[in-house]
């Protein structure tokens, strides 16, 4: 009897032990679809699936749903200050790579990493700087379904952390609306949805006068007749002042003055380095002087098609939705 109720006991245990446990996440209180490689699967709270079938991007096992959706996406964009004065015509210049300034972690907040030699790459599809990619629901453009860092070549090809290759974002296979950012020019979001696949790389081309962008005058219109993100947003504040309150001309003035290496505090100093209030990505930030920084916000005011009055308190905003 003693070793009947010991085996009962381990047996117990070993049952309990091994058992599955349903986060609260997992738990769908209507019941969904989703399909994928050409598997469908409609399911309600209840179903138990003990068949295993998989795909390149899900997995059904004991019931649980596993997804790892992927979509490929290869946007173009140009940066406006990147392109103000190009060395070489209809590609931006690379200043920044060149001058050995660009890092390898993103600046922006999922602290992406590339291997230094993507840099070493020269021509077309040489680096500029890195950028921000965001997918927002169809139903709704201001709820983020994902986003993450990738790179910007001089051709204004938005490629993965490989320098190369086509980004892929995670996210199922439907239709979005595609975020692009820099961190100090204002972003811009595609007017429509667009169908993103995980077996074929979508091109979304912001730099066609002929994309439709969200919002009013959400992309310069460069001399060349291509559009471009408008450069000046020093503060990263989602916005471009020249005059008034919290404008990003005293933000790259106050950096100027406070640089420690402006011993004598200089107005006309110029501050080296990867910095957000350098917004012609030339490697260097002027308040003043010839060419400076300052310049360049202050001629977007000027000459932004919605400053009818062409007041220098003026201020351009970004169009791009906030998220949820």
């Amino acid at each position: 009897m003693k070793t009947i109720t010991t085996l009962l006991f381990l047996s117990l245990v070993m049952f309990f032990g091994n058992a599955q446990t349903i986060e609260k996440f997992s738990i769908d209180s209507g019941g969904a679809s989703v399909s994928t490689g050409g598997i469908q699967i409609l399911y309600t709270i209840g179903e138990v699936n003990v068949q295993e079938l998989s795909t390149s991007s899900m997995s059904i096992s004991e019931g649980f749903i596993n997804a790892d959706f992927r979509v490929s996406i290869e946007p173009i964009v140009f940066l406006q200050g990147a392109m103000l004065n190009p060395t070489t015509t209809g590609l931006m210049n690379d200043t920044l790579r060149e001058s050995a300034l660009l890092p390898t972690s993103s600046p922006y907040e999922d602290n992406a990493t590339c291997n230094a030699s993507v840099f070493n790459t020269t021509g077309n599809n040489a680096i500029v700087d890195w950028i921000w990619l965001e997918l927002r629901a169809e139903n709704d453009n201001q709820e983020l379904i994902n986003a993450r860092s990738a790179l910007v070549q001089r051709d204004g090809d938005v490629v993965d952390v490989d320098g190369i290759t086509p980004v892929m974002m995670q996210a199922a296979p439907t239709n979005y609306f595609v975020v692009v950012k820099h961190r100090n020019h204002l972003g811009a979001m595609s007017a429509a949805t667009i169908n993103l696949s995980d077996n074929a790389s979508t091109t979304v081309d912001f730099t066609s006068p002929s994309f439709s962008t969200f919002g009013s005058h959400a992309l310069v219109i460069l001399n060349a007749g291509a559009t471009a993100l408008w450069a000046g947003d020093a503060n990263t504040d989602d916005s471009i002042t020249f005059s008034g309150s919290n404008n990003d001309v005293n933000a790259i003035k106050d950096y100027i003055l406070a640089d420690p290496n402006n011993i004598l505090t200089f107005i006309t100093y110029v501050s080296s380095g990867y910095l957000n209030f350098d917004v012609d990505l030339n490697s260097a930030a002027r308040f003043s002087g010839s060419p400076n920084d300052s310049n360049i916000i202050k001629d977007n005011i000027l000459n932004h098609p919605g400053n009818l009055l062409n007041l220098p308190t003026f201020t351009i905003s970004t169009t791009v939705p906030l998220k949820n």
